[in-house]
């Protein structure tokens, strides 16, 4: 057996790629997006964009990729091993190259995700020095026509910063929300964000001031065996009490009937407060939480 082998990746990888991930996680009835991202990743690699794969003996058993999301943020998804050559180090290699990368391009922080039940990628994260970042959820109120929000809507970018940075959903998600550019990523959400990059900024208030405020971010659309879903996914959201979270998701549900889609994915902090408030305020939120996690990129290399 030859040495593995970093390299970037290449659109010939995808038959080895897609070989080794078609049933990433079977045992969950989950469908792994990597077949179908992969030939995509290859060809928007660029300065803010690195796919790498190893190589085994002239096959690719690994797959991951680096993304910069900001002058200063990078981003790691896609970790994938082939199960023949797990344990040998191939996922941390990967990992450090991307960190070593992402570095070289300024950035001063590295993040990634790792869903609540992936116990080996969450032991892989740790091992390559990242730390824990916050804890979300998806809460996921079903588009209506009819829903109408007990608070008056007021699309302000200032008064929604203004509630957000005071808010206990920003300090718990350490001032992340979905990053507007990639998907399944999150990145700093600033004033300078919601002004320009947000499809709808969402604010409501009452007559002492802003009580609720969320962004819808994206439209997106996912295959499935019945045909394609589409979902609204909004990047943040805060609240000040079960009322105004009622109000956000009637809101939110108001919106997404206006567009026509088929469901919805709003980001909520993993805290018993906001899971439960979301909870019976519209009863929709994901089985399970993710982990986003961390690494300070400012040290030695």
């Amino acid at each position: 057996m030859t040495e593995p082998r970093i390299r970037r990746a290449r659109a010939d990888d995808h038959e080895d790629v897609v070989a080794f991930t078609r049933e990433t996680w079977s045992d969950r009835d989950v469908e792994d997006y990597i077949p179908d991202a992969f030939e995509e990743w290859v060809e928007t690699d660029g300065p803010e964009q690195r796919t790498v794969v190893v190589e085994v003996d002239g096959s690719v058993v690994g797959v991951c990729q680096g993304v910069v999301l900001s002058e200063h943020e990078a981003w790691l998804q896609g970790m994938r091993v082939d199960p023949d050559h797990r344990g040998s180090g191939i996922a941390l290699s990967m990992m450090d190259d991307l960190l070593s990368w992402a570095r070289e391009q300024g950035a001063s922080v590295a993040r990634d995700m790792v869903f609540s039940w992936n116990g080996g990628g969450l032991g892989l994260s740790r091992a390559a020095g990242f730390g824990p970042a916050t804890e979300g959820r998806w809460a996921q109120p079903a588009p209506d026509p009819s829903a109408s929000p007990g608070l008056e809507r007021r699309d302000d970018p200032d008064a929604a910063w203004s509630h957000w940075q005071r808010s206990d959903a920003r300090d718990h998600l350490s001032g992340l929300g979905v990053d507007t550019d990639e998907p399944w990523s999150l990145s700093e959400v600033t004033r300078e964000r919601l002004h320009e990059d947000c499809q709808r900024v969402i604010s409501l208030r009452d007559e002492t001031g802003t009580r609720a405020t969320t962004a819808r971010i994206r439209q997106r659309e996912r295959n499935t065996d019945d045909g394609v879903e589409t979902w609204a996914v909004y990047g943040h959201s805060a609240w000040d009490s079960p009322d105004a979270a009622r109000a956000l998701f009637d809101a939110v549900a108001a919106d997404a009937a206006d567009l026509g889609v088929d469901h919805t994915r709003v980001l909520i902090p993993e805290t018993c407060r906001h899971v439960s408030v979301a909870a019976a305020a519209d009863g929709r939120i994901s089985d399970e939480p993710f982990f986003v996690l961390e690494a300070d990129l400012t040290g030695s290399p």
